[in-house]
């Protein structure tokens, strides 16, 4: 268990090459599923109403209920008046007109009232569920380093961040609008089917008495447009799900072409990066030849409904109206029942294409999240590398062996103590786990078993062949991870100068893309900068000084010697030049059975107070005798 233990990062990233080191054979518990439940949407999502949004949530959607439920009734009240305006047209009784147009005017403002506030609570209801998401999902991902680890362990997950965010919002407002949609197609189903019953009455055909003529009528005609839709819609989730997974792999060669532009630009591949992208491009519009077929068979059925709903119900009545069964009002007055219950009828028709992307998001947004829920259940029942906490002011590393998330075996069973201010090189041939040991050390490599035991407090940088570099002002970029401090503008400055920095030091609050604005060795001196600013017990350095000419790498090697002395260094470069900064090698040899630690220089001398915690059982505490204990090593 990680104890009281404060770390800072100079922003662990990836390269592509330990992408490549690491393929994707992981669990089928992480495996991205085609398509997700609503249930499983709102296992989920419906935390909502669980958490600390609660009384909002609760509040609104209460709200909401309530105004559903005025507006239904001003519609019923609009409906008595159709018959009796039509009743008094029919009679030429001006003062009941007159009287009708005035209750016409009321409940024209309450219907309006009533939709105005329905529309604002509804807005606000899907903003604050939508940022409850965002936020939940955002705090699962970053939780346990799940960002990094998940580009090693389930790549095809991708666009997390954009799951997070255009996926989220077709995720959540829909489902808000299908939620209201629903329930006022089934009060008004309810209210009007009422109506059509009442006020239409029976008919005689052929000596048979048919009661409830025109519900019967209405449900048929409403069964029929629904299932034709059905019918014709069903393939329409799967055309919508295939065509957004493509936009979505365009979007990333798109963002890849950006990120790598140079590297593209020196080599020349703009060529076969534009057929790359024609391809895919090429596909995305195959699939979305697929949508449009499907949206004009449902665009013929919704206008042909559009244009049909109003004037079946009249041709239905015509018999009874003609024959004097039935007045102008009670007629108009089922035509207008007859169109609200069609509209329920088919509320499913006319919303068939948004729970089609509606389906598609929520799949990708319940991918993400039942990918990071797997990442942290894993991360709980699995055995994984332990960082605890060191008995003394040593860094231990304790039956370390790092594996691959597949669990293969890539370093078995180190042993290493390091002391405070020992300057540390790893070296070891390329794919002997140089990069994934350290990292390891530092919390990012969760995979394998034994234990990391790091000094009491004690703070660790690490600092990757290309540092992060935050937006923002050049402060921010020196004072990161930690923001505003109170370190004074002298103590910047100087950073910036003792790392040949001088001639951007009075550029400290300018807001700039640091990271397209500083070159690749630039940017390695704004991470030795930090390390002077921060001045971290610990310091894990990762080919950090590969973009760096040899006469400034040992300038910024020199700093281990002067300003950060007292910290420990532990450091992975190729650079013959490297070692004198050193005191200290570990090498890492390769064996069928993982690599091996060998360090030849380690100092002979007792660790007390350790013991090896294995997942079997607890084996005997290594020999305070220093020939033994070298033996182990």
């Amino acid at each position: 268990m990680l104890l009281n233990l404060k770390r800072t990062w100079s922003g662990a990233r990836m390269s592509e090459a330990e992408v490549d080191a690491h393929p994707a054979l992981f669990t089928s518990e992480l495996a991205e599923p085609p398509r997700a439940s609503a249930r499983e949407f709102w296992t989920m999502a419906s935390g909502f109403w669980r958490g600390d949004a609660r009384r909002q949530a609760w509040i609104l959607t209460g709200a909401i209920g309530a105004l559903i439920i005025l507006n239904i009734a001003v519609q019923y009240g609009i409906n008595l008046w159709n018959k009796y305006f039509f009743d008094a047209l029919d009679a030429r009784d001006g003062a009941r007109v007159t009287h009708a147009i005035m209750l016409f005017a009321g409940l024209a403002v309450a219907a309006v009232t009533a939709m105005v506030a329905q529309v604002f609570c509804r807005l606000s209801l899907q903003a604050r569920w939508r940022r409850w998401l965002t936020a939940y999902l955002a705090s699962l991902w970053l939780e346990g380093r799940r960002f990094y680890q998940m580009s090693i362990a389930a790549p095809e997950v991708d666009g997390p961040e954009f799951r997070m965010t255009d996926d989220v919002k077709i995720a959540t407002e829909p489902i808000v609008d299908f939620a209201i949609g629903l329930s006022n197609a089934v009060l008004m189903a309810a209210v009007f089917v009422g109506v059509l019953w009442t006020a239409g009455g029976s008919i005689e055909a052929f000596g048979i008495t048919i009661p409830g003529y025109f519900v019967a009528c209405a449900a048929a005609y409403g069964i029929l447009t629904s299932g034709t839709m059905v019918f014709l819609g069903r393939p329409l989730i799967r055309y919508t799900e295939s065509k957004n997974a493509a936009e979505a792999q365009i979007r990333f060669e798109l963002v890849r072409v950006r990120e790598n532009s140079e590297s593209i630009a020196l080599i020349g591949g703009e060529e076969d990066e534009e057929r790359g992208i024609g391809r895919t491009l090429g596909e995305v519009l195959a699939r979305w030849k697929h949508v449009v077929r499907q949206q004009a068979l449902m665009t013929f059925i919704i206008h042909g409904n559009t244009i049909l709903a109003p004037v079946v119900p009249l041709l239905l009545g015509a018999p009874k109206y003609l024959s004097g069964q039935m007045s102008l009002g009670q007629l108009m007055q089922i035509a207008a029942a007859f169109v609200q219950v069609q509209l329920a009828f088919n509320w499913l028709v006319e919303n068939y294409i948004r729970l089609a992307e509606w389906n598609a998001s929520a799949s990708r947004v319940v991918a993400l999240w039942r990918t990071l829920k797997a990442m942290g259940r894993a991360q709980e029942t699995e055995e994984r590398i332990t960082i605890g906490e060191s008995p003394d002011e040593n860094l231990h590393l304790h039956g370390l062996s790092v594996a691959q998330h597949n669990g293969r075996v890539v370093i078995n069973e180190a042993e290493a103590v390091f002391g405070p201010g020992e300057k540390v090189l790893i070296k070891g041939e390329s794919g002997t786990g140089k990069s994934t040991l350290i990292r390891a050390v530092a919390g990012l490599w969760p995979w394998g078993s034994g234990e990391v035991l790091l000094p009491k407090g004690a703070r660790v940088m690490f600092v990757p062949q290309k540092p992060y570099v935050p937006n923002g002002t050049l402060r921010a970029a020196l004072l990161y991870p930690e923001g505003e401090t109170s370190r004074s503008d002298q103590d910047l400055v100087d950073a910036l100068h003792r790392c040949g920095l001088r001639q951007i030091a009075n550029r400290l609050d300018e807001e700039e893309r640091w990271d397209k604005l500083l070159s690749g060795g630039e940017q390695q001196r704004l991470a030795f900068a930090r390390l002077l600013v921060h001045k971290p017990e610990i310091i894990i350095l990762d080919e950090a000084t590969s973009a760096l000419d040899e006469a400034s790498q040992d300038t910024m090697m020199s700093l281990f010697r002067s300003e950060l002395s007292d910290a420990m260094l532990l450091s992975v470069g190729h650079r013959p030049s490297l070692a004198e900064f050193h005191d200290r090698t570990v090498e890492l040899a390769r064996k069928p059975t993982g690599a091996e630690m060998h360090d030849p220089d380690a100092p002979k001398r007792p660790r007390r107070g350790l013991g090896r915690l294995f997942k079997r059982g607890m084996r005997p505490r290594p020999s305070s005798d220093p020939s033994e204990e070298a033996e182990n090593l």
